[in-house]
């Protein structure tokens, strides 16, 4: 990871309006990692990432910062939440799942970049297996009777046929060059593809015992031979799954599982939601009994410990973990303080404000102005938002959420989509632009957002 913390920081501000303290703490995160990648390996080993606690209300944009962080460094990514966990002998979740699953998104990651570089390889294989659907004849003579020899009723020949040879050859030969050209894209060929043998499985999330670092298709695929059926789809169909076929055979499945467990190690990022969750209340009794018992399971992992999963043991001590709550009825001196100490940076995200909103519906790539625009023009309409007009929605958002729950960003999704209901509805009749200025805001939403217990319920 090159990338300075200004750039970083750059990166961040094109998909996430302000926090300017977490996107610099998680900026620094992650130049360290790159600084700690140049080191001699025995100082390397001693220096341990330094975890972030964001605090903030939902909506605020903390699960954004630490997913786009991870698509920057290219890492194994996973967010959980604190409350699908329990302590050890409560119904729910065991906390070594979460290292079992960012391993399964890592195996996905490399596997995906190993396929793009073997796919000129598998093309070529690809385009011999179609050549073969497409010329059957060229694929193979009928073996003759063994049998045969000893009634002298078949001889073998002793000259193979070349002016058949010849033909034969000119066919695949024209064959593929027609495939090269595209033209024989919509031809119908009969492809045999495998199939699951234990489709009951799927009932049973991650194949049943996710917990145990045991996956059942993987058990059963080892044991039992491939069940193929034949099924009819086009040329174009057909490469695709050709495709991904050859490509899995050219793997090697054992350097992509060493691949992945070094990623996981080495660049892992594992993000906490509700953290404040779990941080139990004195009595010690009823439902919160087990809360402060997660967070000394959750602990070891976050220390630095050995998890066993389908692709071998894993350390979790150089994995970055950011851990994320509210803290509306706890602050983070509640968590126990051993979790508290391996959270060093804490960084507290700001509540939205109406510049905040009128911002997010404007700046971002991915804006929400920007989707419903880009939306309604695949039926012709053009949606224009005046600069007063986002002020408009921007000062709603604000109203709700101070009046009401406050839900950040969320907020402007409901609000957008009860503003253009009608428009939505209507699309495909209209023909005149919908210009949406502070008159057609108040008139959308004016009588919600005046009576607090309405907007409740709509907004």
């Amino acid at each position: 990871m090159e990338l300075t913390p200004p750039e970083i920081v750059a990166e961040l501000d094109r998909y996430i309006v302000g926090q300017d303290k977490a996107k610099k703490a998680v900026a620094i995160a992650l130049r360290n990692r790159y600084r700690r990648s140049q080191l001699p390996p025995e100082l390397r080993e001693e220096i341990m990432p330094k975890n972030i606690l964001m605090i903030g209300p939902t909506g605020v944009g903390k699960t954004e910062i630490a997913r786009r962080l991870a698509r920057l460094a290219n890492a194994p990514f996973i967010k959980v939440e604190a409350t699908k966990f329990t302590e050890v002998g409560y119904v729910g979740r065991d906390v070594e799942s979460i290292i079992r699953e960012l391993v399964d998104s890592a195996i996905r990651m490399v596997k995906n970049e190993k396929m793009i570089e073997v796919s000129d390889r598998a093309q070529e294989f690809v385009e011999d297996r179609l050549v073969d659907l497409l010329c059957p004849s060229g694929q193979k003579r009928q073996s003759p009777n063994p049998f045969g020899m000893f009634w002298g009723g078949h001889q073998p020949p002793e000259h193979e046929d070349e002016s058949e040879k010849e033909k034969i050859q000119g066919q695949r030969k024209r064959i593929r060059d027609l495939l090269r050209l595209g033209e024989l894209e919509e031809h119908i060929v009969e492809v045999e593809v495998e199939e699951q043998q234990f489709p009951f499985l799927d009932m049973f999330p991650g194949g049943g015992m996710e917990d145990l670092g045991v996956n059942l298709h993987e058990i059963f695929g080892e044991m039992l031979p491939k069940k193929k059926r034949k099924r009819k789809m086009t040329v174009a169909e057909a490469r695709d799954v050709l495709l991904q076929e050859e490509s899995s055979k050219l793997l090697d499945m054992d350097a992509v599982m060493t691949e992945a467990v070094k990623r996981v190690e080495e660049t892992g990022i594992v993000f906490i939601d509700e953290i404040d969750k779990v941080v139990g209340r004195s009595g010690g009794s009823g439902p919160d009994v087990s809360r402060e018992g997660v967070q000394r399971d959750i602990l070891p992992i976050v220390e630095g410990s050995t998890v066993l999963t389908k692709a071998g043991p894993v350390r979790t001590d150089h994995m970055l973990f950011i851990a994320a709550g509210a803290f509306h009825t706890s602050k983070p001196s509640d968590l126990i303080p051993e979790l508290q100490g391996r959270f060093p940076i804490r960084v507290e995200l700001e509540t939205l404000r109406t510049s905040d909103f009128a911002r997010i519906l404007t700046e971002p790539q991915n804006s929400l102005t920007k989707q419903y625009t880009a939306l309604l023009a695949t039926e012709g309409v053009k949606l224009e938002f005046t600069e007063a007009g986002i002020m408009a929605i921007a000062e709603i958002a604000e109203k709700v959420n101070r009046t009401t729950e406050n839900i950040g960003a969320r907020r402007l999704h409901t609000i957008l989509e009860r503003l253009l209901e009608d428009v939505s509805f209507e699309a495909h009749n209209l023909n005149e632009p919908i210009i949406i200025n502070p008159e057609y805001v108040q008139e959308k939403l004016g009588s919600i957002t005046q009576d607090t217990d309405l907007s409740r319920y709509i907004l």
